[in-house]
């Protein structure tokens, strides 16, 4: 096992995102890497079920910089919030995520988060999931003006990101808080483990 933490940690990794908050946390967890946006559209991709589609997403994303790395391994990641069965991604504009807001006031609703681990220059990858479900007391609105002016939620889906100030909207979170934020970091660190472990031999 030590011999895979040190290929974990001595692997080269590259983030497929332009996601501080995906890159915050991969720093927490002591990862080097480096930082290459992926240039796909995600509108291109089309909504399917939630798990499918965020992992779709997260592929598309490692396949579209794992063209532009010849060694290493590419991480793609995509983060959406269902309600009523409808992916909510990012507003487009203020008057979206208020909208967004106050029909998640009061309610649960889920994040799926998919990642994906595309190995270079084999080609090898995986994807994987993982699903949180949230519950957002009652807003009033005065709090969503407030929030929505700070711009905060105008790169996040569902026009929210649980670690800034909406962190006093969610008062029950059910599953793997920084699946919310925007990475699930135990499921992806196992799935990295496995990855490298099955080439081993």
């Amino acid at each position: 096992m030590i011999d895979v933490h040190e290929k974990m940690y001595s692997q080269k990794l590259i983030l497929a995102s332009q996601s501080p908050r995906r890159a915050q946390l991969l720093k927490l967890v002591g990862f080097d890497f480096d930082i290459m946006p992926s240039a796909i559209d995600e509108d291109d991709i089309p909504e399917v079920d939630p798990p499918s589609h965020v992992c779709a997403l997260s592929l598309a994303k490692a396949m579209s910089v794992g063209h532009h790395v010849e060694n290493g391994i590419v991480i793609g990641s995509d983060t959406v919030v269902v309600l009523d069965e409808e992916i909510l991604g990012k507003p487009k504009d203020e008057t979206e995520a208020k909208k967004m807001l106050r029909r998640l006031a009061g309610r649960t609703h889920r994040v799926y988060t998919g990642f994906t681990l595309l190995e270079r220059p084999t080609n090898r990858r995986m994807s994987d999931y993982d699903m949180t479900r949230v519950h957002f007391r009652d807003l009033a609105g005065w709090e969503i003006d407030r929030y929505v002016a700070t711009q905060n939620p105008m790169d996040k889906a569902g026009a929210y990101g649980i670690q800034d100030q909406s962190a006093v909207f969610a008062d029950r979170i059910e599953g793997c808080f920084y699946n919310v934020v925007g990475f699930p970091l135990s499921k992806f660190y196992t799935a990295l483990m496995q990855f490298i472990m099955e080439n081993q031999g």
